[in-house]
């Protein structure tokens, strides 16, 4: 009995271990979703200049145009990478999501091995298997 008490002490340090890795991987799935919704967000915005300033007609002269065409064709240039950076970020919150799955997986599994080594136990007490403790003569 005392073998199967440490094991259930042991799966519940694991359980919580696990948790706590569960934790950080949540945490970590949080900042990177966080950072794909300021790049999509800054994105956004970045077109949105794009197609403002294209659509200004409102140039004095020809240099004032070409200094126009110039800026939103650097915005475009801006829009490119800022959507190869929102790529990356998808790709790495993606990655950081099946973690945190993997984590709850892992955590879960090992609670479900102390809830049975707690069953097991239950039933050795109920089948009148007395602990080790309890088998000591106290006079000694």
């Amino acid at each position: 009995m005392k073998a199967e008490r440490a094991r259930l002490a042991r799966l519940q340090r694991l359980e919580r271990i696990r948790d706590v890795a569960r934790r950080t991987a949540l945490a970590e799935a949080g900042k990177a979703e966080g950072t794909l919704a300021q790049l999509e967000a800054l994105g956004q915005r970045t077109r949105g200049l794009v197609g403002d300033y294209a659509a200004r007609s409102d140039a004095p002269d020809a240099a004032a145009l070409q200094q126009l065409h110039t800026f939103v064709r650097g915005l475009e240039r801006v829009v490119t990478s800022t959507d190869r950076d929102i790529a990356r970020a998808r790709t790495v919150a993606d990655a950081r999501a099946a973690e945190a799955a993997e984590a709850e997986r892992r955590r879960a599994a090992v609670q479900d091995r102390a809830e049975d080594q707690a069953r097991r136990i239950a039933r050795l007490i109920e089948a009148g298997a007395t602990p080790v403790a309890a088998r000591r003569n106290p006079h000694g």
